[in-house]
């Protein structure tokens, strides 16, 4: 018998040893006739190996499918950093890397990308009357229509909120335009959700793509021709041009002055009165805010409002004239003894209506100087009145029930509908200036304003004229039986001082027929 330290198979069994450490677990070795101790030691070691192959081809198997499903979550990963996870839109990241590739694509041979911004007009009132769910299945239906609309080469985004943007690779300006068009006779249709029937409108900025220009300049200039798109009413397309890049600049630059001049004191009220015509006397004033810019000069309120509204200062600009107007008011019945129906009208807009807490914000005003609700009217476009705003309005029946006055401004322009004003909450309406300018001068005119004026008076609301310059119109007025007037017949806006002496002689303003040195 061989002695053991001289048996062959212990080198085997060495080499074996040598083999699965180098990660060949199929090696084996073949039991010898003698079945000795060394065959044990062989069959034992062939048996490990099989149970350690075994085990690496389940771990290898789970290693592979660790693999495939990590690979899949990056997938997913990627998608979800690229993607809107409401609509399956593009999103803003995805949607400047297309635009880079076209650009990229226009340096060799195709022709420059065009980029579309759309917004929805006044979504928010979606919203805000239908809830968010309704929201979010108007924004999805808005995305498949956009899709339809749109080349296989083009990519539809969302950039968040209602705002969404298609680039156009190597397109035509014609091309781009067609697109456009398409995309707002595809949102004509009422989206129909459950019982309730949507009418959306959109507005369009459109960027032509221009050798040298990157995606930020398009997104940005079709962002600017967006907005212009919105200042010329609803479901318009607007071009983009250059003189709207310097426009844009401007109006960022007259935003942070007028920031700055709600802090710095550079705002001021005037108040034009509101008489009785049948005597002249004084019931009322009309709060007209003022922006005594330091290199502008006086500047009128039609010439910053909106730009307000467009970045949200309208509700700071609000507050100052509402506490300016009622500190005045206070002061003013500190010098005269009794003011009888005298009633501040303070203008407020459908964004201030919708603001959160708008109610305790004017309660808080109203307490802080002592004023009764009954001596504060609130002013409230026509146009405004008519948008179905479900928060608006709530916000109106709450301002009447805590005792304040609520008016139709500028009534008589665009739609008016008196019965539509049987289901308002609204106290007294303001007849336009447009239907006093012809009458005295045409029979037709005077008998449209005096069945006007019985409408409004056949729903129970008071009428106060607007825009009176003459006698002539006076007298006609009051024949046709209107009962409250205001206009530089009367007085031109004046200041507060120079209120607080009409209030305090107490006497008739007729004839003045005066002029502000700049118009309303």
């Amino acid at each position: 018998m061989t002695e053991p330290d001289q048996d062959p198979r212990l080198d085997q069994i060495l080499d074996l040893m040598i083999q699965f450490a180098s990660g060949d677990m199929k090696a084996r070795l073949k039991p010898s006739p003698a079945r000795d101790t060394i065959d044990a030691i062989i069959t034992g070691f062939n048996l490990l190996a099989e149970e350690l192959d075994l085990m690496y081809q389940n771990l290898e198997a789970r290693v592979a499918e660790r693999t495939k499903l990590l690979r899949r979550a990056q997938k997913d990963l990627e998608l979800l950093a690229l993607t809107d996870s409401l609509t399956g839109l593009a999103n803003r990241t995805l949607l400047g890397d297309r635009i880079g590739q076209a650009i990229v694509r226009s340096d060799r041979d195709a022709l420059p990308p065009a980029v579309l911004m759309l917004d929805l007009d006044e979504f928010k009132y979606i919203n805000d009357s239908l809830g968010h769910g309704a929201g979010d299945g108007v924004l999805r239906e808005i995305a498949s229509r956009l899709r339809s609309t749109v080349r296989e080469i083009d990519t539809v985004a969302r950039l968040g909120g209602d705002e969404f943007a298609i680039v156009m690779p190597d397109v035509t300006e014609e091309g781009a335009l067609l697109v456009a068009h398409r995309a707002l006779t595809a949102l004509q249709d009422p989206i129909v959700l459950g019982d309730n029937s949507i009418q959306v409108t959109a507005s369009i900025g459109l960027r032509f793509g221009m050798r040298g220009l990157s995606a930020d300049d398009l997104l940005r200039d079709a962002d600017i021709a967006m907005y212009e798109a919105k200042g010329e009413g609803k479901g318009k397309v607007q071009v983009f041009e250059p003189s709207m890049h310097r426009a844009s600049v401007q109006r960022l630059q007259m935003v942070s002055e007028l920031r700055q001049a709600i802090s710095d004191g550079q705002l001021s009220l005037r108040y034009q009165p509101i008489v009785r015509l049948a005597d002249g006397r004084i019931v009322g004033a009309e709060a007209l805010i003022r922006w005594d810019h330091p290199t502008r000069g006086l500047t009128l309120p039609n010439n910053f409002i909106a730009l307000a509204e467009e970045s949200g200062l309208i509700s700071d600009l609000g507050q100052w004239v509402l506490r300016t107007g009622l500190a005045d008011l206070a002061q003013w019945g500190a010098t005269v003894p009794d003011l009888g129906e005298f009633a501040l009208h303070v203008n407020i807009t459908a964004t201030e209506l919708r603001r959160h807490g708008l109610i305790d914000h004017v309660q808080r005003i109203l307490d802080d100087f002592g004023t009764p609700p009954s001596r504060l009217a609130l002013e409230v476009s026509g146009s405004t009145m008519i948008t179905g705003d479900v928060s608006a309005m709530q916000a109106l029946v709450e301002l009447k029930e805590l005792g304040v006055s609520i008016e139709i401004d500028d009534f008589g322009t665009g739609y008016s509908s008196i019965a539509y004003l049987r289901e308002l909450p609204v106290n007294a309406v303001k007849v336009d200036k447009s239907l006093v300018a012809a009458i005295g001068k045409d029979d037709a005119q005077n008998a449209f304003v005096r069945a006007v004026l019985q409408l409004i008076e056949s729903v129970g609301l008071r009428a106060i004229v607007e825009g009176i310059e003459t006698a002539n119109q006076v007298g006609e007025l009051l024949r046709a039986g209107a009962v409250y007037g205001q206009g530089y017949y009367f007085s031109m806006p004046v200041d507060a001082r120079q209120i607080a002496g009409l209030l305090a002689a107490d006497l008739p303003l007729h004839g003045r027929d005066q002029r502000e040195s700049t118009s309303r």
